[in-house]
């Protein structure tokens, strides 16, 4: 790369790029930079094996305060629970990570401290990730945290032992998308159909190796929360990260967490944060717009997030698709969920409902859908489960009697953990079972062997609760 002549004018940068350009340690070969990392995040179901390898290697970590650790991937999430697992040989992660832990100085949010809770759940709610900085951990959904202003990406296990080491990664930069998002949503429209909505039309691998902006008036107009939901599904769409313009919204939240500055400090750093933005003329590889008026209740009739529909549409051809689903794949899909189509989803029956995981296990998530619970019972034969997203999530929800509501519907009401997000060989739903669950992917055999999941809104997965089959809550028969 040639570079700039200190006289000549800068171009202008998009906010990745900025981030991206005051965070690159030295140019290596092609579009790949040495990059460093503010903060690093660790689980134990990959973190304590990153660190057993650096003790093999004779390394040490480089800085440990800014390094964090929780325990969420495969805990119980049980009421009650111990310090076990119910994976099989889960114990020997949770041991490591904690030993690892203990010998390096790193912070551990463990199963008893009332800071646990899942990774991108907890960070936020610290004050870990601030706008400006660059954050990985390994797993895919790190780019959650981008709602934030910063550049966060998920890493494997080996990369996570190297930035143990260095604070730094070999990371090739990504190219700029930006997806302006027009008008406001919709009245019972939230954060997740939009991101259903667009991975719908854009394709799952429609972001590969890039950065996605989110931006628009339907952008600002959302919460941290919402955000955080929106940046949570970039990966669906195989994006390198997600990032939002911090704003007054991004401020309000960070404001006395834990770990933000604080005093003069916060004043400083709220000035710096003011001038993270994209800047006018600032060239993006690839730009999407849509219309926040046009998308409505979603659910996933498939086994990708990219096969979504609306709640009210029908079951699509494979015609319809737009090249977005191979034909066989498509057969796959419909051949594993058993749906027909043309067929509407509203009405089939369900097995089980699950409120959960990094995606919508937050407070408003919870209330949202306690508002549709409330006074109403989970229809018999379908097992219902809410699993806060942290321990501080559950117990700002059960200062509010949410927990009462859910269990009084018939939910369990559990402790904080990622649960059934996935399969790790512990708990899981049964073969052919239809769940619908406000996580973030519906795969083959992502809630247990053979397990069919549809994935909505924590509003889309109480209303099924209720009903005992798929049902827009919007039509749910009215309370006496």
């Amino acid at each position: 790369m040639t570079p700039v002549a200190s006289d000549a004018p800068r171009p202008p940068r998009t906010l990745a790029g900025a981030i991206w350009e005051t965070h690159v340690v030295a140019a290596l070969d092609g579009e790949t930079d040495l990059l460093a990392v503010d903060r690093l995040l660790l689980h134990e179901r990959t973190g304590g094996v990153a660190l057993r390898s650096l003790d093999d290697a004779g390394r040490t970590v480089a800085a440990p305060a800014q390094v964090f650790a929780t325990m969420d991937h495969i805990v119980d999430t049980f009421p009650g629970r111990s310090d076990d697992t119910l994976m099989p040989t889960g114990k020997a992660f949770l041991t490591a990570m904690r030993e690892g832990a203990l010998k390096h100085g790193i912070t551990l949010f463990d199963l008893h401290d009332p800071r646990q809770g899942i990774v991108h759940v907890i960070s936020p709610e610290q004050g870990i990730v601030l706008p400006g900085l660059t954050l990985a951990c390994p797993d895919s959904h790190t780019c959650t945290q981008g709602a934030f202003g910063a550049i966060a990406w998920g890493i494997g296990s080996t990369e996570a032992e190297h930035a143990l080491a260095t604070m730094t990664l070999r990371v090739e930069r990504p190219h700029d998308m930006r997806i302006t998002i027009d008008g406001r949503l919709g009245t019972g429209v939230t954060a997740k159909d939009l991101a259903l909505h667009i991975i719908r039309r854009l394709g799952s691998g429609g972001a590969k190796r890039h950065i996605v902006e989110f931006a628009g008036a339907a952008v600002r107009a959302l919460d941290m929360e919402a955000r955080m939901t929106l940046c949570n599904m970039a990966t669906e769409l195989a994006a390198f990260g997600a990032i939002i313009a911090p704003d007054e919204t991004t401020f309000a939240y960070l404001a006395g967490r834990p770990y933000a500055p604080e005093g003069e400090m916060w004043d400083t750093a709220v000035a710096h944060w003011r001038t993270l933005a994209t800047e006018d003329a600032a060239p993006f590889a690839v730009e999407h717009r849509f219309d926040a008026a046009e998308v409505a209740p979603m659910i996933t009739w498939g086994t990708s997030p990219q096969h979504g529909m609306p709640l009210d549409a029908t079951v699509p051809a494979f015609e319809s698709l737009d090249g977005t689903t191979g034909r066989a794949d498509y057969d796959r899909a419909i051949a594993y969920m058993d749906v027909t189509p043309g067929d509407r989803l509203e009405g089939l029956p369900v097995n089980a409902a699950f409120i959960g995981s990094c995606t919508n296990s937050r407070v408003s998530d919870l209330r949202r859908a306690a508002a549709i619970l409330k006074g109403r019972k989970v229809a018999p034969g379908v097992r219902a489960i809410c699993v806060p997203g942290s321990t501080q999530v559950k117990r700002d929800a059960e200062a509010e009697g949410l927990d009462v509501i859910f269990r009084d519907a018939g939910f369990e009401w559990r402790e904080a953990g990622c649960s059934m997000c996935f399969y790790a060989g512990g708990e899981s739903f049964g073969a052919q079972q239809r769940v619908v669950s406000s996580t973030n992917r519906n795969f083959e055999s992502r809630q247990g062997p053979g397990t069919r999941t549809h994935i909505a809104s924590p509003e889309t997965v109480a209303a099924p609760a209720i009903a005992g089959a798929i049902a827009d809550p919007r039509r749910l028969e009215p309370l006496p």
